[in-house]
């Protein structure tokens, strides 16, 4: 299986250069003195999340004809965000296929961008989005499983080697397994004694019980869809996996009370408005110190896409 490679996120960084932010890596003054931290806020793209990145480099990758075509996808929120914006930037129809699940907010946010939104059950998702592909003719951008993806989000491991050439260790969610492919190839190429560690929910670790077993597992959708953070509820494909393997120098999970709390830190100690999943990385400098190496630490947040009403429970301690 043929890998993404430094030299695809070098070029992925040039396609998209001007269509999505260059996030700072931001200090965190209140982190542990042996663990000096900072905060990579994807919360601060155009569309609230990481997923700008892939989605854009992929949809700038296709030809004229193939666009013309219309692009389709199918995703818990934020990568239908993506799709969303980057498809009406290039000027072309988009049909984002979603969780009935799916928080209002990120519903409501991809149609503001033009996109035709299909609301199906939760397990249902990839397939109707296959069948839109099949009847109408038009190209499938999937959230995770694609180079062109894999190597949108490797640029945000390229930006955190440039701004942070000195960095130890880089915290970073997995659940589909795009983002931590991407940024682990571009930190192991660029700061190869920098360790990548992944974190993922305990309630949707099946990532986790992937890399322990060396071999992709399942877990039922209803199984995983108990994390609060819903933008981790997937699995990784062959290609992810592959990836994850290769690059991963461990593999965390935290609770959700853990993550509850990593939203409110954020809140309140950085003044960013993160989502469960975009929190998790977080969660695990606070919280699992001791399986994590010492040393200068970034932790990608990668969205901030959180229901208004989930987060005000956050910040007053509702469970």
């Amino acid at each position: 299986m043929e890998l993404v490679t430094i030299d695809d996120i070098r070029a992925a960084a040039e396609r998209i250069e001007g269509a999505v932010v260059r996030t700072p890596l931001l200090p965190a003054p209140w982190a542990a003195s042996d663990r000096p931290l900072w905060l990579k806020p994807e919360s601060l793209q155009p569309i609230g999340a990481f997923k700008l990145r892939g989605a854009y480099n992929a949809i700038a990758r296709l030809d004229e004809r193939l666009r013309r075509r219309g692009v389709v996808t199918y995703s818990s929120g934020n990568h239908a965000q993506a799709v969303a914006y980057a498809a009406r930037a290039f000027g072309v129809e988009a049909t984002i296929v979603m969780p009935e699940v799916t928080p209002q907010v990120k519903i409501d946010n991809t149609r503001e961008y033009g996109a035709e939104v299909v609301l199906v059950p939760i397990g249902q998702r990839e397939a109707a989005a296959n069948e839109i592909v099949a009847d109408r003719g038009a190209v499938l951008v999937p959230p995770f499983d694609h180079p062109d993806v894999i190597a949108g989000q490797g640029t945000i491991g390229a930006e955190i080697a440039a701004d942070l050439a000195g960095v130890d260790v880089v915290l970073v969610p997995v659940s589909g397994g795009g983002l931590a492919s991407g940024i682990g190839t571009a930190v192991k190429a660029l700061c190869p004694g920098a360790k990548v560690i992944a974190v993922e929910p305990e309630l949707a670790a099946d990532t986790v019980e992937s890399l322990r077993t060396g071999a992709l597992v399942d877990w039922p959708v209803q199984r995983r869809a108990r994390t609060i953070a819903d933008g981790l509820r997937s699995q990784p494909s062959e290609l992810t996996f592959a990836h994850l393997r290769q690059v991963l120098d461990g593999i965390t999970t935290v609770s959700e009370e853990q993550i509850r709390s990593a939203m409110a830190v954020l809140a309140r100690k950085a003044r960013l408005v993160a989502e469960p999943s975009g929190a998790v990385a977080l969660a695990a400098y606070l919280y699992r110190a001791d399986e994590l190496p010492a040393g200068r630490t970034v932790a990608v947040i990668s969205g901030g896409n959180v229901d208004p009403e989930l987060l005000a429970d956050v910040l007053a301690g509702r469970a």
